[in-house]
């Protein structure tokens, strides 16, 4: 009698339990996400990379219906580039947007992307990045540990000022500027007269604050978002390097990953890099216009006085690109 009634339990709960399977059409566990990744961005919430990365995530969600989950950390939550680089090195952080000055130090390569006065403008530089050229790099990152998936537009980089303005290359000498930590910032700086101080991007606004440093160089929206403009007033258009960054993911995280997500996550990084370059564009205006009507100072360098900085940085040419004439030259060809 007893294995009687424990049979007819048994069975009544296993037709319970498919009854309730079949309540919910037999998708109990669709949406419980296979991989929950993490993805780290050092800029603000509104930032348009920032923004660029929740589009992504969004993407890869809705295209694995709801198997890849990816997690945004804006605001440096999980370290500055340089800390976040290495943690995905061995797998701590899955996936980054972060800047080619700290990358190159384990890509040497990316170097040339970024040399002083390299490009002529935004489409100088989008039509090497998007052509064989690009490609190229994209190629070079075997055995760095990391995986890159698209290109993010980060505008050109110009100096601003505590003191005075920049408006001859002999109103550099003196100043304390601060760098990224990156070897090539170091040398632009002081090939151009000025000692470079290399500082952790969330370090700057203070040190402007206290003159520990006498300005630095950043983009329109970086040195909006930032309030820099508050504590260095003068903004100086050189536009001395125009260096794109990079969405990342690391090459422990894609290895495990089926082959049809990894070509979903390609797919979407670079329909989020469009995305953001549309963004970039639109900020950059906006960003541009509440420095000016803060009443900060614009200086646009001459032509001739912007020469004198282009000759000054001659020489780091072959310190850092003599193994890549070539490329710089094929650079330097489609822009004309």
């Amino acid at each position: 009698m007893k294995k009687t009634m424990t049979a007819l339990l048994i069975c009544g709960t296993a037709l319970f339990l498919a009854a309730c399977a079949g309540a919910s059409g037999g998708k109990a566990d669709s949406n419980i996400p296979e991989f929950v990744l993490t993805y780290a961005e050092n800029q603000a919430e509104d930032y348009p990379t920032t923004q660029g990365a929740y589009k992504f995530a969004e993407l890869v969600k809705e295209r694995t219906h709801g198997k890849v989950e990816i997690l945004v950390n804006a605001g440096g939550r999980l370290g500055d580039e340089k800390t976040v680089i290495e943690q995905m090195q061995f797998g701590g952080v899955d996936f980054a947007r972060v800047s080619l000055s700290p990358l190159a130090e384990y890509v040497p390569k990316l170097n040339v992307l970024q040399m002083p006065y390299l490009y002529t403008g935004p489409d100088h530089m989008w039509t090497v990045l998007e052509g064989q050229i690009g490609d190229d790099f994209l190629g070079s990152f075997e055995n760095s540990s990391l995986v890159p998936l698209s290109w993010y537009d980060a505008g050109a980089r110009n100096f601003y000022t505590t003191g005075k303005p920049i408006e001859r290359l002999e109103d550099m000498k003196g100043l304390n500027i601060r760098v990224q930590e990156s070897g090539l910032m170091e040398d632009t700086i002081e090939a151009l007269g000025a000692t470079p101080v290399p500082m952790a991007f969330g370090e700057v606004y203070s040190a402007l604050q206290t003159g520990d440093i006498d300005g630095a160089e950043n983009n329109w929206p970086s040195y909006e978002s930032t309030r820099h403009y508050e504590v260095s007033r003068y903004y100086t258009i050189d536009e001395h390097t125009r260096v794109p960054e990079l969405q990342l993911i690391a090459q422990s995280t894609w290895d495990k990953l089926p082959s049809e997500y990894q070509e979903v996550i390609r797919q979407c990084a670079e329909e989020s890099a469009r995305y953001e370059r549309r963004l970039w564009k639109e900020r950059e205006a906006t960003s541009e216009k509440k420095i000016r009507q803060a009443g900060c100072v614009v200086i646009e360098l001459d032509p001739r006085e912007k020469a004198r900085f282009q000759e000054a940085v001659m020489p780091m040419y072959e310190k850092y690109c003599a193994d890549y004439v070539d490329i710089i030259d094929a650079i330097v060809a489609a822009g004309r």
